[in-house]
């Protein structure tokens, strides 16, 4: 090798600092007729950022063992709140060198929704204790990090997407019934929708199947209900419009 040539570095290095990697998760479910947002306390702990505060569950990205930033965030849901959810969609990216007190620190954040009886919430690694909150009452807590804004565009994504999607059949056990499933759309969009625009608009979604009839309830009066499960739980339907509200006027 001639001395005036220097050795060539490896094509994988590089001389640049890396930031801080970490993935989140805003994951929402239907309960006690409220949309609720899961949230874990950190460490109460004075050497970590923002002790005993609540924030979303999450964590850094592990190149041994994730494959990609959705292997990440599955892992941290199911070691911090042992959640698995059937529907996960990332929101976005944050990042900044103010947002984590150890450094230049980066986020994914991905959404996701969960039948609320599907979840059964342990305390996990790094999180003294696992709640669901209001996710309306959770933007006005003081949450670790960026979290109130993450979970403020993640509220802003699922209630878009829910007026033309079928988004809201994951946040309810299935089989379930149009009545039920009209009751979550309500209280994730906040309003009332139309009664027959609503059923029209989900039998004609093509996303469903039959599941068979179910008898009213105890006490309730009324004849039996023809229940649904979904087609694909891999993604939502779409709609060619958005809800109208009860009692507007709706064409298709």
């Amino acid at each position: 090798m001639s001395a005036s040539k220097a050795p060539r570095a490896p094509v994988h290095g590089t001389s640049f600092a890396r930031p801080l990697t970490s993935v989140d998760v805003v994951l929402f479910t239907v309960q006690a007729d409220a949309l609720q947002v899961l949230l874990v306390r950190r460490p109460d702990d004075a050497a970590e950022p923002f002790p005993g505060r609540w924030a979303l569950p999450g964590g850094f990205v592990n190149v041994e063992v994730d494959a990609s930033l959705l292997d990440c965030a599955l892992r941290k849901l199911r070691e911090k709140t042992g959640a698995i959810t059937p529907y996960l969609e990332q929101l976005g990216s944050w990042g900044s060198a103010t947002r984590d007190p150890r450094g230049w620190s980066a986020t994914h954040c991905f959404y996701a929704l969960v039948p609320a009886m599907a979840v059964a919430l342990h305390k996990g690694a790094r999180a003294d204790e696992v709640n669901w909150f209001d996710a309306d009452a959770a933007l006005r807590k003081r949450l670790a990090f960026d979290h109130a804004e993450l979970l403020a565009a993640a509220l802003a994504r699922l209630r878009g997407k829910v007026e033309y999607t079928s988004l809201p059949a994951f946040l309810i056990e299935e089989p379930f019934s149009l009545p039920a499933l009209q009751h979550v759309y309500e209280v994730v969009l906040g309003r009332p929708v139309d009664k027959s625009a609503f059923r029209k608009r989900m039998l004609d979604g093509g996303f469903m199947e039959e599941a068979g009839m179910r008898a009213a309830e105890a006490g309730q009066l009324g004849r039996p209900a023809m229940t649904y499960r979904l087609r694909d739980r891999s993604q939502a339907a779409l709609f060619p419009r958005t809800f109208n509200a009860r009692g507007a006027d709706d064409a298709g």
